[in-house]
C-alpha cells in the first residue's frame, strides 16, 4: 500500500529535514572544534537581599567593581578576572567594602552599615546580604 505525496510536499519535507540535519551538523562540529580550556566556574549572577531603599541596580554595580562579575572565574580560592588575580576571600572582603558606600539615588546618603557576601563556588552565584540602618545616617552632615 502505497501513500500519495504530492512532489511539492515531498521537496518541501526533503528540504525540512536537510535543514534539521545540516543544522545539527553544524552544532556538533562547532562543539567539537572548540577549545577545551578549564577556566574555573564562572560568576552566574548577583542575588541582592535585605534592602529596602538602596537600589538593588547600585548596589549591583558596586558588588561587581570587586571584580565578582560577569566574565569574572573562580578556580580553586583564586578570583581571575580579565584584567587580574586574586584570592577569593579578598573579592569578597572588598565586595562588602564597596556595598556599604551604596548611596540612595539622588543624595550622599549610605544607608547600608553592614553587607555579607557569599558566593558559591559550585554554582558562581553570588548573594549578597545588606542590612540598612536609617539610624546610623548623619542628614546634615556638611562637606
Amino acid at each position: 500500500m502505497l501513500l500519495k505525496i504530492r512532489r511539492d510536499l515531498f521537496i518541501i519535507l526533503a528540504l525540512a529535514c536537510i535543514l534539521i540535519i545540516s543544522g545539527r551538523l553544524v552544532t556538533y562540529v562547532s562543539f567539537a572544534s572548540s577549545p577545551d580550556v578549564d577556566q574555573g566556574v564562572e560568576i552566574a549572577g548577583i542575588v541582592i537581599k535585605g534592602n529596602d531603599i538602596a537600589p538593588i541596580d547600585s548596589i549591583r554595580v558596586n558588588v561587581q567593581e570587586s571584580g565578582l562579575r560577569a566574565g569574572s572565574y573562580i578556580k580553586g580560592d583564586m578570583l581571575i578576572t580579565s584584567k587580574k588575580e586574586l584570592p577569593l576571600n579578598e573579592a569578597i572582603a572588598n565586595a562588602e567594602k564597596f556595598a556599604t558606600l551604596t548611596t540612595i539615588s539622588g543624595t550622599t546618603l549610605q544607608p547600608i552599615t553592614a553587607a555579607d557576601v557569599k558566593v558559591d563556588k559550585k554554582t558562581g552565584i553570588v548573594t549578597v546580604n545588606v542590612i540598612e540602618d536609617f539610624s546610623a545616617i548623619e542628614f546634615n552632615k556638611k562637606k
